[in-house]
């Protein structure tokens, strides 16, 4: 027999059972269909991840207080302040810190009261400098943001965000207004460009004064040196690392520290994080994809399976081909053919299935699911070979049967 007529005589074989064929699909369908999902949802929550911490600035670095050795013990992170007005001014020095752009000592009392007219709202206020809005990769709606005139004289202005100022000034109107923050009065001189929510994190919802102003009187036990946290920007996304290099330097010299492990500071970058939380999800899409997976080699079995029953039903026919001139390479070749057939049919079906479950859940639910061809097309080749592998035991099966036992079975 040719190659051709082989071909023809494995797909004419599955198309006599169709409803067997079709069952013993379904498990390859299910398992590829599982994969190309789980894969898409790692991918889509990576992408996620990914758009909302660039929304924080990409170039952002965060120093924090780190643990301090006190009487022999050392305490937890930020647990005292060890940042200053004067770390700040030391990291504004470009000779020292070349690819850092801006820095912003910071200061923040949280669910501040604010009254503007009979309006009511609690929100975050933070202190601090003009470099707050660079650090941060933010930009103004309306009005100005603070100056350096402001955070020297202590003035009593605000910058609102967008749902801050939507939630005291519901009808507009907000710039030159006054809002009393914690009853200390403040006028309004500007608003910022809206960001958008994240999760239970909404950086629209607050209000920056000059760091000054919040350390003389917002912040409840505060000192007029200490700071909470600085911001920095590096000067490109290429120079981040550099850049948090050269501030540790600077920051282990300022505070007399030779040994980093006893840092009392604490550096993050945007990068750090977004590395952590990808490795976090790839590793979660990994686990998921293998238990999906688990579902082709089941599939694979039951491919194995009805290709055994197949060769049992088939013996006389079998006996038949080779009586007639059929070799034994004929009948392997038929069989493994009707079994990466049936492997290949369940995973083209699984992609298919893949592909719409992505379509709905992405328009059903709030979930972002990403459909990758690569997985697909891997899952495809996977549930082929599987399908290859496991007919291998019952075509050999098949084609050592002798004419004279099959045609008297």
């Amino acid at each position: 027999m040719s190659g051709l007529q082989t071909f023809v005589s494995g797909l004419r074989a599955i198309a006599d059972h169709r409803m067997r064929s079709l069952l013993t699909s379904l498990g390859i369908l299910i398992g590829v269909g599982a994969v190309i999902i789980t894969v898409g949802i790692g991918l889509g929550t990576r992408t996620t991840i990914a758009a909302r911490i660039s929304r924080l600035g990409t170039n952002l670095i965060t120093v924090t207080p780190g643990s301090v050795t006190s009487g022999g013990l050392r305490t937890g992170l930020g647990t005292q302040t060890t940042l200053t007005v004067g770390d700040s001014a030391a990291l504004n020095d470009r000779s020292v810190v070349p690819d850092v752009a801006a820095v912003a000592p910071v200061v923040t009392r949280p669910a501040a009261s604010m009254v503007a007219g009979s309006q009511n709202w609690s929100a975050t206020v933070t202190g601090s400098t003009p470099d707050w809005v660079s650090a941060n990769a933010r930009e103004m709606q309306a009005g100005d943001f603070i100056s350096a005139a402001d955070v020297k004289a202590s003035a009593h202005v605000v910058v609102l965000g967008p749902t801050t100022a939507q939630s005291l000034f519901p009808g507009g109107g907000a710039l030159g207004s006054l809002v009393s923050i914690q009853h200390v009065p403040f006028r309004v001189i500007g608003v910022l460009v809206p960001r958008g929510a994240q999760g239970l994190y909404n950086p629209d919802d607050l209000a920056v004064v000059p760091l000054t102003t919040a350390q003389a009187q917002l912040i409840t036990g505060g000192s007029l040196t200490s700071v909470q946290r600085i911001l920095l920007s590096a000067s490109s996304r290429d120079t981040i690392d550099m850049a948090s290099q050269e501030v540790n330097n600077l920051l282990m010299m300022t505070h007399r520290i030779a040994d980093p492990n006893q840092a009392d500071f604490t550096i993050t970058t945007q990068q750090s994080i977004l590395d952590a939380l990808d490795a976090t999800s790839t590793a979660l899409t990994l686990l998921l994809a293998g238990v999906a997976g688990i579902s082709l080699l089941v599939g694979g079995i039951g491919v194995m399976n009805i290709m055994l029953v197949s060769v049992t039903e088939r013996v006389a026919e079998i006996g038949l081909r080779k009586a007639v001139g059929a070799t034994r390479q004929d009948i392997l070749r038929q069989f493994l053919i009707e079994a990466a057939s049936l492997g290949s049919a369940g995973g083209l079906l699984g992609v298919g299935l893949g592909l719409v479950s992505t379509m709905l859940i992405n328009h059903y639910t709030s979930l972002l699911t990403v459909f990758a061809p690569a997985a697909a097309l891997a899952a495809l080749l996977i549930a082929s070979g599987i399908g290859l592998v496991f007919g291998v035991f019952p075509a050999v099966r098949a084609a050592r049967l002798t004419p004279i036992d099959a045609l008297r079975t």
